[in-house]
C-alpha cells in the first residue's frame, strides 16, 4: 500500500479504536487547540493532495509536511509580523500562520502544487511555501542557504532598535537535521552565537525540525542534541515535536525570553518524516520496516487527536474534521488543474526582476555635518586630484551621508579601514553599527547583507578579494538573484556586493588574491556586474549602484581592480595622468553607458577595469605608428547593453576585445559573439591565458600586456 494511504487508514483505524498516545495534561486555549488541528488537518491533506496531482500528472513537486505538523504550533506561538524563513517541510507553519492571519490558505497551497500562474507567491515558477502577506519569503530549497540570511534579518531587526525604532519582532528560521551539518548551517549558528557573545542585540529563534534522516541518511544518535546544545551564545530548548501543544508551549517561552532579552535562541523539536523524502522516494529500499513502522506510529496527528479528546471533544468530531478538511482539500486540488500556467520563455521570465520604486530624492547633506564628516584633509582632497582609493572612500563617506541607511559590513573594514584602506576612517565617521567588522566567513557576510536588504537597508558587503567570494556564491545566486523570481516580484534582495579583484599586483599572493575570473557572476539572471577603470569612475558607478538598489531593487556586484587602487601614473613616473578629480554631485554613470577614450576611426578597442588602463597606454602607442584607435570602457559587465556598445564602435574599421580574464568564460567570448552576429567588421581579442596568476616576478606573464594589446592591434590593422 502507498505509505500516505496506509497513514490515512492507520489514522481512522486508531481514532475509532481510541488507540492514542498517553500525554501529560499541557493547559491550553481551546479555540487556539482547534486552530492548531485545522492548520495540521490542511497540511496533511494537501500533502495527501498533491500526491494525487502528481498522479494526475498535474503536479510537480510532492516533498511534503506530513510528520512535522507540530511546526504549527511554533507558528502561532509568534507574531504574523515576525519575518519566518522556512524549512521545506513547513507546510503545517504557513496553514497556521495564514488562520492567524484570518486567510484560508487551502487554495494557495493547491496552486503552488498544481504550478498554476494564478498561485500568490511564485505565479507558477515553483511550489514553494511563501507568503508576502505573511512575512513568509518564499524559499526553493532549505538545505541551509537560508541561515544567512535570517541571521541577517535578526540583525538588521536589532539595528532598528539601536537606531531608535519601535521594533519588537524576532527572526524565525526552521531547517532539518541533515542540513545541520551543511557548512552554511555551522556558519550561520557560528555567526549568530558570535554577535551574541559581544553583547549585540539578535532577536532570532532558530528551531531544528529532527526527524533523524537526511534523505536515506540518518543522523547518528545523539549527534543533533550534542551539536545544538554546544553552541555558545545560543540559548537551547527541546520539545517533542510530534505534540503540537508542547511544541507551541516550547516556542512561546522561547519567543517570550528572545523579545525580552534580544538574543538569540535554539529550539529543538524531534519530529518523525512521513511518507519518505518525496514522492518518488522508496523508502522501504533504505529503511527497515519496524523502522517505518515506528516512526508512523508517532503520527503528529495522533498526538493532537489525543488533546483534543483529553479537552472533551468526541472521536465522531475528530474524524468529521479530519475527512471535511480532506474533502476541502481535494475539491481545491481538482480546480487548481484547471487554472492557468506559464507557457512561454517570457512570462517565466518576467519576474527575474524586482519591479521599479520611485525612491524619494534625499537632502543634500547638511554643510556643517559633511565639513565635520571629512575634516579638512579631505576637505583639501576633494580639491585635488586623486588615486582610486581615495576617491572610493570619499564617495562612500558622501554616500553614507546622504543615505542614513546605508550599511557597510565585512571582514576587516571598521578599524583597519580594509586590506587596502579602502574604508579607512568609515568607522570613526559613522559608528560600529554602521561599519560593522564581521567575522571571517563569506557566507555569513552577504546572509547579513541579504537580511539588511530585505528589512529596508542598503546594504554594502565586502568580499575581501574576488577568490574568496567562490566560499559564498551560493548566498548571490541561490538566494539574492532568485528571490524576485520564486516570489513573482514581490520580493528583492538589493545590496551593493564591493569585491576586491583582478590582476596585475606586482608580486603579491598568488591567484587568491589575484583571481581574474568572473565567470561565476556573468550567468547569474537579473544581477549587474560593475568595473570602474579610474577613481572618479568608481564615484560615478557608486552612486548609479545605490540608485539601482534604491529604485530597482538590485543586487549589484562591483568588481575593484586592486592594482589600479593606488595607480597615480600612466606613461612615465610623475605624471599623474591617471588621477582624477572629485565628480560633481548629480555625476553618475548609467547603468548601460560607455566611455569613450579618443576619437580615431581605424580601430576601437573594447575593454574595462585594468584593460582602460593597458589599452590607454597602447592608444598613445598605435597613433605613434599611425593607427587611430579609441578606447570604449564598458563600465558595467552585466547586463551588455549590445545597441551602445556597437554605437560606440561607430564608424571604426576594426575591433580589439581586450579581456584581462581567462580566455575561457571571460567576457571577451560574450563581446565576440555580438561582434560575429551584429557586425561585419573584422575583429580579434586578447586575454589573459586559462591559467592560474603566479606570485613573484611572473605576476603578469599570463596577463594582457601593452605590448600585447599594440602587437594584436597592429596584425588585425595589417
Amino acid at each position: 500500500m502507498d505509505a500516505s494511504q496506509r497513514v490515512h487508514e492507520t489514522f481512522l483505524e486508531r481514532v475509532k479504536a481510541g488507540d492514542l498516545p498517553s500525554l501529560d495534561p499541557l493547559e491550553i486555549d481551546q479555540e487556539l487547540l482547534r486552530q492548531l488541528w485545522r492548520a495540521q488537518l490542511i497540511s496533511r491533506h494537501m500533502d495527501r493532495a498533491g500526491r494525487w496531482l502528481q498522479s494526475q500528472g498535474q503536479g510537480f513537486y510532492t516533498i511534503g509536511s506530513s510528520g512535522h505538523e507540530g511546526m504549527a504550533g511554533v507558528a502561532l506561538a509568534l507574531s504574523v509580523e515576525d519575518p519566518a524563513f522556512l524549512h521545506y517541510r513547513d507546510g503545517a507553519f504557513q496553514a497556521a500562520r495564514a488562520l492567524q492571519a484570518g486567510q484560508d490558505p487551502i487554495m494557495d497551497f493547491a496552486l503552488s502544487f498544481a504550478a498554476s500562474s494564478d498561485d500568490p507567491i511564485s505565479g507558477g515558477r515553483h511550489k514553494v511555501l511563501g507568503s508576502k502577506d505573511l512575512n513568509i519569503p518564499p524559499q526553493t530549497s532549505t538545505i541551509a542557504s537560508h541561515l544567512p540570511k535570517s541571521v541577517g534579518t535578526a540583525f538588521a531587526l536589532g539595528l532598528n532598535k539601536r537606531r531608535g525604532l519601535t521594533e519588537e519582532r524576532l527572526a524565525l528560521c526552521s531547517f532539518g537535521d541533515a542540513s545541520l551539518n551543511h557548512s552554511t548551517a555551522q556558519g550561520a549558528l557560528n555567526t549568530a552565537g558570535w554577535t551574541a557573545w559581544q553583547g549585540a542585540p539578535l532577536p532570532l529563534m532558530f528551531v531544528c525540525e529532527d526527524n533523524g534522516i537526511g534523505i536515506s541518511v540518518k543522523s547518528p544518535e545523539g549527534w543533533v542534541r550534542a551539536v545544538l546544545q554546544s553552541r555558545p551564545g545560543l540559548d537551547y530548548a527541546e520539545a517533542d515535536g510530534c505534540d503540537v501543544v508542547a511544541a507551541y508551549r516550547a516556542a512561546r517561552n522561547m519567543a517570550e525570553r528572545i523579545r525580552k532579552t534580544r538574543r538569540p535562541g535554539l529550539l529543538h523539536l524531534t519530529c518523525v518524516r512521513l511518507y519518505g523524502h518525496a514522492g518518488a522516494d522508496v523508502e522501504s529500499t533504505y529503511r527497515p520496516e519496524a523502522e517505518i513502522a515506528a516512526a508512523e506510529a508517532r503520527d503528529p496527528l495522533l498526538y493532537t487527536a489525543r488533546r483534543l479528546l483529553d479537552s472533551g471533544h468526541e472521536e465522531a468530531d475528530i474524524i468529521e474534521q479530519y475527512e471535511s478538511v480532506e474533502a476541502e482539500c481535494y475539491r481545491a486540488a481538482e480546480q487548481a488543474m484547471t487554472r492557468p500556467r506559464l507557457s512561454s520563455a517570457a512570462e517565466v521570465a518576467a519576474s527575474i526582476l524586482p519591479p521599479k520604486a520611485k525612491a524619494p530624492i534625499p537632502n543634500a547633506p547638511d554643510p556643517e555635518a559633511r565639513e565635520a564628516a571629512f575634516g579638512p584633509a579631505d576637505l583639501r582632497a576633494l580639491k585635488e586630484p586623486q588615486a582610486m582609493n581615495k576617491l572610493i572612500n570619499l564617495g562612500l563617506t558622501d554616500l553614507m551621508l546622504s543615505y542614513e541607511n546605508i550599511v557597510l559590513a565585512g571582514e576587516d573594514i571598521g578599524r583597519k579601514g580594509g586590506v587596502y584602506g579602502i574604508t579607512k576612517g568609515l568607522q570613526n565617521r559613522f559608528g560600529a553599527t554602521r561599519v560593522t567588522d564581521t567575522l571571517l566567513d563569506e557566507q555569513s557576510i552577504l546572509g547579513l547583507a541579504i537580511g539588511l536588504g530585505q528589512q529596508g537597508y542598503i546594504p554594502i558587503p565586502e568580499i575581501q578579494f574576488l577568490a574568496y567570494l567562490h566560499n559564498a556564491e551560493d548566498q548571490i545566486r541561490g538566494e539574492a538573484a532568485t528571490l524576485p523570481f520564486f516570489s513573482n516580484r514581490q520580493y528583492a534582495n538589493p545590496m551593493i556586493v564591493r569585491i576586491a579583484g583582478l590582476g596585475y599586483q606586482k608580486g603579491f599572493g598568488g591567484h587568491f588574491h589575484n583571481d581574474n575570473s568572473l565567470a561565476v557572476l556573468r550567468d547569474i539572471p537579473g544581477i549587474v556586474i560593475g568595473c570602474p577603470s579610474d577613481g572618479a569612475e568608481a564615484v560615478r558607478m557608486y552612486r548609479e549602484a545605490v540608485r539601482l538598489v534604491r529604485e530597482e531593487g538590485r543586487v549589484v556586484v562591483m568588481v575593484e581592480p586592486i592594482a589600479l587602487y593606488p595607480m597615480r601614473d600612466l606613461m612615465e613616473p610623475g605624471d599623474g595622468l591617471w588621477t582624477r578629480r572629485y565628480p560633481e554631485p548629480g555625476e553618475t554613470a548609467p547603468l548601460s553607458s560607455l566611455r569613450t577614450l579618443g576619437e580615431g576611426t581605424d580601430l576601437a578597442i573594447l575593454t574595462y577595469g585594468n584593460g582602460v588602463y593597458l589599452s590607454e597606454q597602447a592608444r598613445h602607442d598605435l597613433n605613434a605608428s599611425g593607427i587611430a584607435a579609441r578606447v570604449i570602457d564598458l563600465r558595467w559587465l552585466t547586463p551588455l547593453d549590445e545597441a551602445a556598445i556597437l554605437k560606440a564602435v561607430g564608424t571604426c574599421e576594426k575591433v580589439l576585445v581586450v579581456d584581462e580574464c581567462r580566455r575561457t568564460g571571460s567576457q571577451s567570448e560574450a563581446l565576440c559573439t555580438l561582434l560575429a552576429e551584429r557586425s561585419d567588421r573584422p575583429f580579434a581579442r586578447v586575454t589573459a591565458e586559462d591559467c592560474f596568476i603566479a606570485t613573484g616576478p611572473a605576476y603578469a606573464a599570463t596577463l594582457p600586456s601593452r605590448e600585447g594589446i599594440v602587437a594584436a592591434a597592429k596584425d588585425l590593422m595589417a
